[in-house]
């Protein structure tokens, strides 16, 4: 692989991992040990059949409650600290053998990317939640995988196009980042029960 088409598979990754990691897991140990693809040697391991089956396994478990409102989102809490670090390694692993150095900045840069793809969907349900519209958890869940499984297959087979889109992504979240913490915070609130309409503050209870 050249550098850049190192770059678009590592970034596009890791930004499916802030998405759906077991998803990405799964796919990537699945498409390696079926011949479909040949990862980095970083990477291999994900064929290893105790991986794919964890990932597998654990795929279900997440199809099942990113589906049920507040449910997800605490799941999403959850992976905040399972997904960025992931998406790192998975980075940081998809250069192959290379440089110290190259390899922490590449850790630096997935674990960025995982945590603004984690942060706009964990954004996003926290919204969607918001919604009495029932099917909303549903149609958005779907998409994510579908996003997911489709970032794998174009991390490898156009790393050019997908490290234009991951640049882009980036680029649209910096500029969205204080919406996305202010969302975040106001959905919390509400999800913990914090920000009832109406009700007073605290200094000014009896």
């Amino acid at each position: 692989m050249e550098p850049l088409q190192q770059l678009g598979l590592a970034l596009g990754t890791a930004w499916t991992s802030g998405i759906n990691l077991y998803a990405t897991v799964a796919a990537l140990g699945i498409a390696q040990a079926s011949g479909l693809v040949q990862l980095p040697p970083g990477l291999e391991v994900l064929a290893n059949p105790a991986v794919i089956a964890v990932a597998v396994a654990m795929y279900l478990v997440e199809f099942f409650a990113d589906k049920v409102p507040y449910v997800d989102s605490g799941w999403d809490a959850l992976h905040t600290f399972i997904r960025v670090p992931a998406g790192a390694l998975l980075a940081a692993r998809a250069l192959g053998p290379t440089n110290p150095a190259l390899e922490v900045v590449a850790a630096l840069a997935g674990g960025s990317v995982a945590l603004a793809a984690h942060g706009t969907k964990a954004t996003a349900r926290l919204a969607i939640n918001a919604s009495p519209e029932p099917f909303s958890n549903w149609t958005a869940s779907v998409a994510e995988d579908v996003v997911a499984f489709l970032g794998v297959w174009a991390a490898f087979q156009h790393p050019y196009v997908m490290l234009a889109l991951v640049t882009a992504f980036l680029a649209l979240s910096i500029y969205l980042v204080p919406k996305i913490l202010r969302g975040l915070r106001a959905g919390f609130r509400k999800l913990f029960g914090g920000g009832a309409a109406g009700a007073p503050p605290l200094s000014a209870r009896p």
